[in-house]
C-alpha cells in the first residue's frame, strides 16, 4: 500500500520528533508520517548521549548553535515540566588546573556571557571545593543553569505527543531511494512506497547518505565521520565524589572537549569520553567493523587531512581507549582521590560529526536542502538541548519553502 503524505520526515531520532510535533502545532492538518529505519525509536545519538542539558558556554556568539541552544534549553525545560519528565539543574563546574588554561577560562567565560548564559561565576580554588569538593582546580567557571535529563525519555514523549496529534510514526523502515515528479516525491522504502510532498531528512548517522539519495551530496558537501566515545561508570561508592559536571577548559587546538565527569539523572555518575574513530556507523563496541563504513572513511579526502593534523592526539586518543591505567590517570587530573577499582567500563555512543572535504569538523548546525527536501547535514551537542528550537527552525523553513 502507498501512503500520500504532506511531509514526510525521515529519522525518528529527538530532532526528527521535534521537527514533527513543532510541524503539527503549526500546521495541525498536515498529513504528517516519521520513517525510521531501526526497530525502536531514538536508539542511536538520542539515546546514547550523557544527558546533559547544555546552557550554552562554548559556542560561538551569534551561530545557530548558541541561539537554538538558549531558546531550546528554555523550551525544553518547559516541556519536561509539563509532562512530568524529571529534569535537574546539576549546575557544570569547568576546572583550570593549570596557570596555562586561565586565558582560556577567561575567554570561555567572555562567550558564554554574550550568549546570554545566566549566573556564571568565576571561581577560586576555596569555591571549587564548596561546589565539589572532591575536584582539583586553581579556578573555575560555574554555570548553575546547566542540567541533566534522560533525552530518550524526552523523545519518547515527543513521539506520543507526533501521534496524538494525527502524525504517523512508522519504525524499522529504511529509505532506500528518492524519485523526483513534478510536484511530490517518492520515497522507496523497504515497506513499500510512500508518496509525499515535501521531505525534512534528520537522519543523524546517515545524514550524508541520504542527501546523496535526494542528490543534496555534491563533492563539496560535508561527510558524516563516526566517533566512538567510551565512558567508565563510577561504583556507588565513588559517586560522593562528584556532585554534578565537572569539565575541563576546553583547547581550540583540538577538536573535542576531553575527559570529564557527568551526574545522570538515574544517580550515575560517568566519566569519560574519548573519541576515537568508529569503525562502523553504529559501532558501538571495539569490535564492531563494517567494511563499507570504514573503507568510506578512510578514503574521504577531508578525514586523510583531520587525521594527518591530529594524528598526535588521535594516537593519544587511541591509547587511552585501550588502556584503562592511561584513562584513569587523565580523570585523576580532575578527581585525584578517584581509585581504578572505583571505576567500570561502561556505555559508549557515536557521535554523527560532519567533515568538510577540507579536513576541518563541521562545528555549527548544518540545515540545508533543495527543492521539495530539507536536511540536517550536522547536528551534534547541543542538538539534544535544542531538540525543540531546531525542530521550530526548520518547521519556519519547511512552511515557507514547501507553501505549507
Amino acid at each position: 500500500m502507498t501512503e500520500h503524505l504532506d511531509v514526510t520526515i525521515v529519522g525518528g531520532g529527538i530532532v526528527g520528533l521535534a521537527t514533527a510535533l513543532r510541524l503539527l502545532e503549526a500546521r495541525p492538518e498536515l498529513r504528517l508520517g516519521v520513517i525510521e529505519q531501526e526497530p525502536e525509536l531514538a536508539v542511536h545519538q538520542s539515546g546514547h548521549n550523557s544527558g546533559v542539558v547544555h546552557a550554552g558556554l562554548y559556542y560561538a556568539p551569534g551561530s545557530l548553535k548558541a541561539r537554538l541552544c538558549r531558546e531550546g534549553k528554555a523550551s525544553l525545560e518547559e516541556y519536561c515540566a509539563a509532562r512530568g519528565i524529571p529534569i535537574e539543574r546539576t549546575g557544570k563546574l569547568v576546572v583550570a588546573l593549570t596557570d596555562d588554561e586561565l586565558p582560556r577560562l577567561a575567554a570561555l567565560h567572555d562567550r558564554a556571557t554574550a550568549n546570554g548564559v545566566p549566573g556564571l561565576e568565576l571561581v577560586g580554588s576555596e569555591r571549587i571545593r564548596e561546589l565539589e569538593p572532591h575536584a582539583a582546580g586553581i579556578r573555575g567557571l560555574w554555570s548553575p543553569s546547566t542540567g541533566i535529563v534522560d533525552f530518550r525519555r524526552v523523545a519518547l514523549a515527543y513521539a506520543d505527543d507526533v501521534r496524538e496529534r494525527g502524525g504517523t510514526i512508522w519504525t524499522g523502515r529504511r529509505v532506500t531511494g528518492f524519485d523526483q515528479r513534478r510536484s511530490e516525491l517518492v520515497l522507496r522504502t523497504t515497506a513499500g512506497d510512500v508518496v509525499t510532498s515535501a521531505v525534512i531528512s534528520c537522519a543523524g548517522l546517515w545524514a550524508d547518505r541520504v542527501a546523496a539519495l535526494t542528490g543534496d551530496a555534491g563533492p563539496d558537501a560535508p561527510r558524516i565521520v563516526p566517533f566512538r566515545g567510551d565512558y567508565y561508570t563510577l561504583t556507588p561508592d565513588a559517586r560522593p565524589l562528584v556532585q554534578g559536571l565537572i569539565y575541563p577548559v576546553p583547547d581550540p587546538r583540538f577538536p573535542f572537549l576531553g575527559v570529564h565527569f557527568t551526574k545522570r539523572i538515574d544517580g550515575a555518575v560517568w566519566a569519560g569520553p574519548n573519541a576515537v574513530l568508529a569503525f562502523a556507523r553504529t559501532g558501538y563496541r571495539r569490535r564492531d567493523v563494517s567494511i563499507p563504513d570504514l573503507a568510506g572513511t578512510l578514503a574521504y579526502p577531508g578525514f586523510l587531512r583531520l587525521a594527518r593534523r591530529y594524528l598526535r592526539t588521535g594516537l593519544a586518543e587511541m591509547w587511552r581507549d585501550w588502556s584503562k591505567t592511561a584513562f584513569v590517570r587523565e580523570l585523576q587530573r580532575y578527581v585525584p582521590e578517584l581509585r581504578t577499582d572505583q571505576l567500570t567500563f561502561g556505555p559508549s555512543g557515536v557521535r554523527a560529526q560532519a567533515l568538510a572535504r577540507d579536513g576541518t569538523l563541521v562545528d555549527d548546525f548544518d540545515l540545508a536542502g533543495s527543492g521539495r527536501v530539507l536536511h540536517v547535514r550536522n547536528a551534534p551537542s547541543p542538538a539534544a538541548t535544542a531538540s525543540l528550537a531546531i525542530g521550530r527552525e526548520l518547521a519556519a523553513r519547511a512552511v515557507e519553502r514547501f507553501r505549507l
